[in-house]
């Protein structure tokens, strides 16, 4: 302490400011390894000793950032907190400010990753382009009032602790330093300040991509400081093709979607497509996209809970592909790459967001006769569906929240059962053929349960422990789970006293997964949560009286394959211009993957195939080719398996770069009549 009063008193103060609150954001980090670690994928040491390392420079430097106003102009006599009452308010004012706004953001981010399992970035601003609906959902799915009130007492207890810092720093002695020692004394703690800024010894500073360090995912999202992380992706995410970079890949990508008519100078990626699984005549299709149906969670992966034993049942009863994968998590994602048969791959924000690209070609436009319906529970404003819906979907029925006589359930709008009995009645009255999706929505935070809920009943006995152990992260979320699968056998059940059912093909996938504890009944690394394909992989289920033999599909399938796929059993010709190929078609039997992507400034790619993912840092850092169903998930193959390595790579960034291009040019009138 001696020491400390040998200093000027704006660098005392600034001392035992910087050092109290870098501790206390270390103290926040500490807290979201406590809550969001996965015990059964643990950090080793070394990660974890690294994390904390790594994320103590980047609080440090946002620290500095906060108080160097503070150190450029108070030594100005007229701006010294220490020599006048109305400074001292001023900075006090200033710090507090600052220090409100970084609070916000570590609430945001806690609250964004228990919700997506990802850090707070710059995608997090299309939640303000439906702030109403964002904002109820917040109501509903948290303690807002308790969350509310720790923020102020946080904001309160720092301003008292920084005022009487200020004041305990003022009634000290000060220092008589020569004009020397004085520029000596500035001139040091400019260096320091420099250094912890810095934060390296090196030709470049700490940057957000040094926390890419380990090949455990969440080692970096443990790294990260939210104010720090978000500023960076916010300057680094809008996402552009690179029409360099398409023509290179071209040749993989042609071969890989069977394009005939090859020509790298035009970019040509259209094809007609024959039908390959036609069933019977004139069916309807009913797609029902399940929200957040992870296949690690439900009955089809043995689950032990038993949480989904309608979807079991329509599985074991009709053709199910076990290896089919989302390209992302995201609903809006999830419905942009339905209706487009393309990987959303914008950054900043969703695609469906985009206006110059939500104007694009889909398969559907083909199927002329049928009429076509869109159920969802809520509003289709949310995340622009509604504009993608208008564009893909000719002469539509587009059903929300306010067509049905059901309640409202909480910010998702109706519950699923009774979307489920609405759509089943509208579904009765149209002419067949038709082309419905029925989009679900409860399977979602708040996990509201609707009171009249047609014979569901909760299970309140079952441990906590139990729960997890199997996947959840609560009996509301096992719950809810339970109770969307409830209103699948319900719809199925209504449908059968129907007049369409027999001449229908029932369709079923999630939108997408959740990142998590797998849970220990998967075959360890199938859905492991270090590759994260938990977030990813769905079941996708094809029903219908129609179909009298059940199947088991074990190839690799993706997303974008939906329409081209039903278009097949709808015996239905077709100009492909993206990315999606028929399950059913054999001349792809040899060549099946499924793209992958994290979105971030800098995100994560890969391709899953039927043994091996490969996955990368967009930058081409973090490479790697994973055995997906070893006991040692994040063992890197690629010097074992080099050609394998490079053949999934240039796929993968074929996809990437191709998909980028494509929507820029896949409006509707631009597509050719193939014959």
């Amino acid at each position: 302490m001696n020491t400390l009063l040998k200093l000027p008193k704006l660098l005392r103060f600034l001392l035992l400011f910087i050092t109290s609150l870098t501790l206390l954001f270390v103290l926040m980090r500490v807290a979201f390894f406590i809550a969001f670690n996965d015990p059964s994928s643990p950090l080793t040491l070394h990660d974890l000793f690294k994390s904390m390392w790594l994320g103590l420079r980047f609080d440090l430097r946002m620290v500095v950032f906060m108080i160097l106003p503070l150190f450029f102009l108070g030594w100005i006599k007229g701006l010294s907190p220490f020599k006048y009452r109305a400074a001292h308010y001023f900075w006090l004012a200033y710090l507090s400010l600052v220090f409100a706004a970084y609070v916000m953001f570590y609430v945001f981010d806690f609250g964004h990753y228990s919700y997506l399992r990802t850090r707070l970035d710059f995608t997090a601003l299309r939640f303000l382009e439906n702030l109403d609906i964002s904002a109820e959902m917040v109501w509903q799915s948290y303690h807002v009032l308790w969350i509310v009130l720790g923020i102020l007492l946080a904001n309160l207890v720092f301003i008292f602790l920084t005022s009487r810092l200020f004041k305990i720093i003022t009634d000290q002695k000060n220092v008589n330093l020569t004009p020397l020692s004085g520029l000596i004394f500035s001139f040091i703690a400019f260096v320091a300040l420099f250094i912890a800024g810095y934060s390296k010894f090196s030709q470049y500073p700490l940057r957000w991509s040094d926390a890419a360090f380990s090949k455990h995912p969440f080692a970096t999202q443990l790294t990260y400081n939210p104010i720090h992380y978000f500023l960076d992706t916010v300057k680094n995410g809008r996402v552009a093709y690179d029409e360099a970079k398409v023509r290179e890949y071209y040749p993989v990508i042609a071969d890989f979607l069977g394009v005939a008519d090859k020509n790298v100078k035009t970019l040509n990626f259209q094809r007609r497509v024959l039908p390959a699984h036609p069933v019977g005549k004139q069916p309807n299709i009913v797609i029902i996209i399940m929200e957040s149906f992870a296949s690690y969670k439900s009955s089809v992966s043995g689950n032990p809970l038993n949480p989904s034993p309608n979807v079991k049942y329509l599985a074991d009863n009709g053709l199910y592909f076990k290896n089919y994968f989302s390209p992302a998590t995201g609903t809006a994602r999830s419905i942009y790459c339905t209706l487009t048969s393309l990987p959303d791959v914008e950054l900043q924000g969703t695609s469906s967001r985009n206006p110059l690209i939500v104007n694009q070609h889909s398969i559907a436009h083909d199927f002329n006769s049928c009429e076509k319906s869109y159920f969802i529970g809520g509003s289709a404003s949310w995340g622009n569906i509604r504009g993608m819906l208008s564009q893909s979907l000719d002469n539509l029925a587009l059903y929300e929240e306010e067509s049905y006589s059901a309640p409202r359930t909480d910010v998702w709008g109706i519950s699923d059962i009774d979307l489920a009995r609405e759509a089943n009645g509208y579904l009765s009255k149209m002419k067949e053929p038709f082309f419905s999706v029925i989009q679900t929505s409860g399977n979602h935070r708040p996990y509201t349960i609707p009171k009249e809920s047609y014979g569901f009943q909760e299970k309140l006995n079952i441990d906590e422990n139990e729960i997890k152990k199997y996947g959840f992260e609560s009996l509301n979320e096992y719950n809810s789970f339970r109770f969307m699968d409830y209103s699948i056998g319900h719809f199925m059940e209504e449908a059968k006293k129907s007049g369409y059912y027999k001449n229908t093909i029932f369709v079923f996938y999630g939108d997408h997964g959740i990142s998590g504890n797998t849970g220990e009944h998967v075959t360890k690394g199938e859905n492991s949560s270090a590759l994260d394909l938990g977030a990813l992989r769905v079941p996708f289920i094809i029903y219908s009286p129609l179909i009298t033999e059940p199947k088991v599909y074990e190839r690799v399938v993706s997303e974008a394959d939906v329409l081209p796929t039903i278009a097949s059993m709808l015996n239905i010709s077709y100009v492909a211009t993206t990315m999606g190929r028929d399950m059913f078609d054999a001349q792809f039997d040899d060549k099946r993957y499924a793209f992958t992507i994290t979105h971030s400034s800098n995100p994560f790619i890969g391709l899953v195939g039927d043994k091996y993912y490969f996955k990368s840092r967009y930058d081409g850092t973090m490479s790697g080719l994973y055995d997906i169903y070893s006991s040692e998930p994040l063992k890197n193959y690629a010097s074992e398996q080099p050609e394998l390595f490079k053949k999934m790579k240039d796929l993968t960034y074929g996809i990437y770069e191709t998909s980028k291009y494509i929507p820029y040019f896949n409006k509707r009138e631009d597509v050719k009549n193939i014959k």
